[in-house]
């Protein structure tokens, strides 16, 4: 079996529609794909009523997070938990996803705000049309950006200089604590998955006594074949998860052409997948 374990649409920030990611992952020889759009269920009616025969689709979202170090004076890690087949409709995790994308919201728009007080000819009608009536972030800035002709590509956008890390126009996310986010998401007979946890370049990586406290709290797996993952993050992964007791993934997080990597440049064993099977009870899996 090839299952890819974590895929954007446009309902976040990705470029393909849902059907259009189911069709791909035909296209890509995948036999179980996941539609997980940050923090949104927005895609999953679309996808659901277009899976072609002979594929599975797993619902799904990453879910933005913070881990807060023991000494609070040092700043939060912002990290994504990837949640598998949760109710949708459970309140309290609905609530919270929902407190998340309106605080994304919030976050663009001062992003705007920013470049406009610095003389930027920016808008944010440009960023609102190219969300396209879904939850907004950083990618949708950029190609504003991009658009309004003040970077000549995403990621010059996503420098110091403008909203990438430690950038004059980036704006903290109103994320959620992930103790809280894997008990919500347990709460609502999901399964809780640590996406790419030692992807560097991203930003700070949480500390490794984290991984136990977390397991503790209820997660069930780490994603570890990832394109942001060196092979030595990779065995450090795979030997933290073999201590707690927890699975391994892998995926692409394929963002259409957002990314330039391919559905199922990742995959994920069939042993894990099996065991996120057993250990949800929130939504079926739906099967072409």
């Amino acid at each position: 079996m090839r299952i890819d374990l974590h895929t954007h649409s446009a309902a976040s920030d990705g470029t393909m529609s849902p059907a259009a990611v189911l069709r791909a992952a035909v296209d890509a020889r995948l036999d179980v794909v996941a539609l997980t759009d940050h923090d949104t269920t927005a895609g999953w009616a679309e996808a659901a009523a277009a899976v072609p025969s002979g594929l599975t689709l797993i619902r799904g979202a990453e879910l933005s997070c913070v881990w807060w170090p023991a000494d609070r004076d040092q700043p939060p890690i912002s990290l994504h938990l990837l949640a598998y087949l949760f109710d949708p409709a459970e309140p309290r995790l609905r609530a919270e996803r929902l407190r998340v994308r309106e605080g994304r919201v919030g976050r663009a728009r001062t992003m705007v705000e920013r470049m406009v007080a610095d003389g930027h000819d920016m808008r944010w009608d440009d960023v609102a049309e190219e969300a396209g009536g879904g939850p907004v972030g950083r990618p949708h800035v950029a190609r504003a950006m991009v658009r309004r002709g003040l970077v000549s590509t995403m990621d010059e956008a996503f420098t110091a200089a403008w909203i990438g890390a430690g950038g004059r126009y980036r704006v903290a996310k109103p994320d959620t604590n992930v103790l809280t986010a894997i008990e919500l998401v347990r709460a609502a007979g999901g399964v809780p998955v640590f996406a790419h946890p030692m992807a560097a370049k991203r930003g700070l990586l949480v500390p490794d006594g984290a991984y136990a406290v977390l397991a503790e709290a209820g997660l069930g797996g780490i994603e570890a074949n990832h394109v942001d993952h060196e092979p030595p993050a990779r065995q450090k992964i795979r030997a933290i998860a073999a201590e707690l007791g927890l699975f391994v993934t892998g995926s692409s997080d394929f963002h259409g052409a957002n990314k330039t990597i391919a559905l199922g440049a990742e995959t994920t064993e069939p042993s894990a997948y099996e065991r996120l099977l057993s250990e949800a009870s929130g939504v079926e899996p739906v099967r072409g």
